[in-house]
């Protein structure tokens, strides 16, 4: 068992590279920022304008695969006890949604007072219009996409979904109690969407539109051999369905080729691989300044990649805030503006940090009893 000091490098490497890439994403993609990253920089603008949604993807799977983690970890528990999965699954649900929206709708707030002060500046559309009550409460609800409500801030559709995905694995995993049986029903759903669900938009707002990704991640870790998997025909079972994947979703691409499908095939390969090695923060007595240095660095990652949801969730108000300072100050400096990305990227970190600490870490250790009885 590995110490609570230790971590996994691949998945908050991957944490952290994604939320940073989705970051500078959507600053080139709004405003003073995007046409000055354009202005500076048009080859790497367009490259991360075109490609850094694509990032997202990273998300999916690492979710999928810490998700099935988690609810092994969890079945191991309970089975001696008897306890029925079923009984568990709107608790699992339950809690799932207030850890993610305790600090999205703290985000929400702040990212709406933003945007009030940006349209005393700008009437740019990726404003948006004056939030109603119907607007934010379907957001607090995680139903804006499925009700057709224009989003508040950028990537909030993420949160919607991957409460969908886990609540949808939740279910699988209550009432399919035969582990090979549990990886074949995910397969199926992985096929599915990623060879027809994933490429019309018309399924964007469900979970089916994104299982394909979400699932690989779930597959990856069955497929290593981990807990209660270890050294099994289901191990072994879950690595032949990999491949056959991987071999049909690259078949498809001589009738039409589809980037994020292979991103997300390749996150999973590198987690079955390598998801497992973990690093520790914890000191060495008499280091080096070599060890030093790398304890230092394991620090930096292991804090960041926890606040990496709250970054996702806060950048969007400091892109608003940024894009609003450079009009009210007349800035016309494209070098003024670029430095304002990085700034950009620095205060969603710090907010981050903050929301983290307030809002994310509490209701994480928050135990009521009617989740966790």
């Amino acid at each position: 068992m590995r110490s609570n000091q230790d971590h996994y490098c691949l998945i908050d490497g991957l944490k952290v590279f994604a939320a940073q890439i989705i970051i500078l994403h959507h600053c080139m993609s709004y405003g003073q920022l995007a046409s000055a990253g354009a202005a500076l920089f048009p080859g790497l603008s367009i490259f991360i304008f075109d490609y850094g949604r694509y990032a997202v993807q990273l998300f999916l799977v690492m979710a999928g695969y810490l998700v099935a983690q988690s609810f092994e970890k969890m079945m191991a528990v309970q089975a001696p006890a008897g306890k029925k999965g079923a009984d568990s699954v709107l608790r699992l649900a339950l809690r799932r949604y207030l850890r993610l929206v305790g600090p999205y709708s703290i985000a929400i707030v702040i990212t709406i007072a933003c945007a009030a002060l940006a349209r005393q500046w700008s009437t740019a559309e990726y404003i948006g219009q004056a939030e109603t009550v119907q607007q934010v409460l379907a957001h607090l609800f995680l139903m804006q996409g499925l009700l057709g409500y224009e989003s508040i801030s950028a990537g909030v559709w993420y949160v919607a979904i991957d409460w969908q995905l886990y609540t949808v694995l939740a279910i699988v995993y209550a009432s399919i109690s035969q582990r090979l049986l549990r990886i074949g029903i995910v397969a199926l759903l992985i096929l599915a969407s990623l060879l027809y669900f994933n490429r019309h938009a018309d399924y964007e707002n469900t979970f089916i539109y994104f299982i394909g990704s979400y699932g690989l991640g779930a597959l990856a870790y069955w497929a290593s051999g981990q807990h209660a998997i270890k050294a099994s025909h289901h191990q072994a079972a879950a690595k032949k369905i990999l491949l056959v994947i991987t071999i049909t979703v690259t078949l498809s691409a001589f009738h039409s080729v589809w980037l994020r499908n292979y991103l997300a095939l390749a996150i999973a390969l590198l987690l079955m691989l390598y998801g497992q090695i973990t690093y520790t923060t914890n000191p060495v007595a008499n280091e080096d300044k070599k060890v030093a240095w790398r304890v230092l660095a394991a620090k930096a990652l292991q804090w960041a990649s926890a606040r990496a949801y709250c970054a996702f969730l806060i950048h969007f108000a400091f892109i608003l805030l940024a894009n609003t300072a450079l009009i009210a100050l007349g800035v016309q400096s494209a070098l003024v503006a670029v430095a304002a990305i990085g700034a950009v990227s620095v205060l969603s970190w710090i907010g981050a940090n903050y929301l983290y600490l307030w809002v994310e870490l509490p209701i994480g250790r928050w135990r009521p009893a009617v989740l966790f009885t």
